[in-house]
């Protein structure tokens, strides 16, 4: 986002300003629709050509963001999971690593996810924590494992009509009462190609609809960076708990 704030401000903001070819207006807002998406093979090619990209700039990502300071985001779901710590977290696209390895410095047990090849072994090396490359459109989790799951601007890759079933397996994924923290940028529920990456921008209202849809329960919301106005926090950050 292109303000003189930060620089993770000034990475993000190519997912605000790119034209999109708005391809799914969002149902629960009660839109009209056309969605754009006829078939596996389509949810393939936006899986490909998404992590294809991250593969092609993995170091230059790994270099612009390993400063960002998302310490916020972090503390929200540490502060969340009312188990006893040392905590065991699911960093959910976990890139190159940098929440990665801080979750472990802190002591808990961190495993890293990404579909990326070239982040999955970035992650590893640089943090020293297990990762697992896995597709979010093809995700094989154990059940009930994790207190926490951390997915910092990664769920808004997931295609909407998707969005339920890969919701249901991160629920299923945590322990009863566990924490789920997102944040994406937001949007005016729509979702498309933004260059070379699918995004699909949601409202509170539109992403609290799809989130307790899965079954969990909000805990509380906030908007980044913090201390700006409104139309200068791009990023939507939430947290949600299972049920007990």
């Amino acid at each position: 986002m292109a303000w003189h704030s930060s620089p993770q401000v000034a990475m993000n903001q190519n997912f605000l300003d790119i034209k999109r070819r708005t391809l799914r207006q969002d149902p629960h807002m009660g839109q009209d629709f056309d969605s754009g998406i006829v078939d596996q093979d389509d949810f393939r090619d936006i899986s490909q050509r998404t992590l294809h990209h991250y593969d092609d700039v993995a170091s230059r990502f790994f270099a612009g963001t390993i400063d960002h300071d998302v310490s916020q985001n972090i503390a929200a779901l540490l502060g969340a999971i009312e188990a006893e710590s040392p905590y065991t977290i699911l960093d959910l696209g976990c890139g190159p690593g940098r929440d990665l390895k801080t979750f472990r410095e802190m002591s808990h047990r961190a495993i890293g996810l990404d579909g990326s090849e070239k982040f999955v072994a970035m992650a590893a090396s640089y943090s020293g924590c297990e990762v697992w490359q896995q597709n979010f459109l093809e995700l094989d989790l154990p059940d009930g494992l994790f207190d926490g799951i951390y997915a910092n601007a990664s769920l808004f890759h997931v295609p909407r009509s998707l969005l339920p079933k890969v919701l249901g397996e991160l629920r299923d994924a945590l322990k009863p009462g566990g924490v789920l923290f997102s944040s994406n940028p937001r949007g005016n529920n729509e979702e498309g190609w933004n260059g070379p990456r699918w995004g699909s921008f949601h409202d509170y209202p539109a992403w609290e609809a799809y989130v307790v849809g899965a079954g969990f329960l909000p805990v509380h919301h906030y908007y980044r960076p913090p201390g700006l106005p409104r139309d200068q926090q791009p990023w939507l950050a939430s947290v949600w708990r299972k049920p007990r």
